[in-house]
């Protein structure tokens, strides 16, 4: 059985790779305003904009998508069943900034 989260989770764990709070941290002490708040700003800032966070991450999106395509052209029909499956589950992530409560059904 396949993890609907697969591309989600991964995502999650490359991200990790990078420590957001010595740039956090510099933009405390420039402005003045305690680091807590400003990684509450940019957490509500990035979910409350469906729209502009989508169109941010299009191009990584988009590279994603194509990447599945291409295997799924040079592979037979489970490769490309494979890939159907994958783009669904890229696409339904994309589809829970316009539903409310970000449902997944």
């Amino acid at each position: 059985m396949t993890d609907p989260h697969a591309n989600f989770k991964s995502e999650v764990a490359a991200y990790l790779a990078h420590d957001p709070m010595p740039t956090i941290e510099r933009l405390s002490e420039l402005t003045g305003v305690p680091a807590e708040q400003i990684v509450r700003y940019v957490l509500v800032k990035y979910a409350a904009s469906n729209a502009d966070a989508l169109l941010a991450a299009t191009p990584i999106v988009f590279r994603q998508m194509l990447e599945i395509v291409e295997r799924a052209e040079a592979g037979d029909d489970r490769a490309k069943l494979a890939a159907y499956e994958s783009l669904k589950q890229i696409v339904q992530w994309l589809a829970l900034g316009d539903r409310p409560g970000g449902n997944e059904s």
